[in-house]
């Protein structure tokens, strides 16, 4: 098992910015991905962004060039910081941790943090 504990949600402005953290713990396999995905109310969960390795990462296109995914392998965390957000960037934010082992993935979430961005 995998625990992802999430931190860093909140009320902002629009234009204002963001970060959030996702540490993980327990059975994690040495080829994994990490990313963010999003949902908001009355919508299905999107991808935000994930990062395949140190640096190779996806990005939603609605987040392209505002958003940026990274992680610290030694601490087995992700960050998303969000700059520029716009009213509609508000949803939960869910962590997500695919351990890629050689019979399937094996995907696990977060709990969420919400994300509001409102004047």
């Amino acid at each position: 098992q995998v625990q992802l504990v999430e931190s860093g949600g909140g009320l902002v402005q629009p234009g204002g910015s963001l970060r959030l953290s996702c540490a993980a713990s327990g059975s994690i396999f040495m080829f994994n991905t990490m990313g963010w995905y999003r949902q908001a109310p009355g919508k299905e969960r999107e991808l935000v962004a994930v990062i395949i390795s140190g640096s190779i990462a996806n990005y939603a296109d609605s987040v392209k060039g505002r958003f940026t995914i990274s992680r610290d392998n030694a601490k087995n965390t992700v960050y998303l910081q969000m700059n520029s957000l716009k009213p509609e960037d508000t949803a939960v934010y869910y962590c997500n941790l695919d351990n890629k082992r050689p019979f399937g993935i094996e995907r696990y979430w977060g709990q969420g943090t919400q994300v509001t961005v409102s004047s």
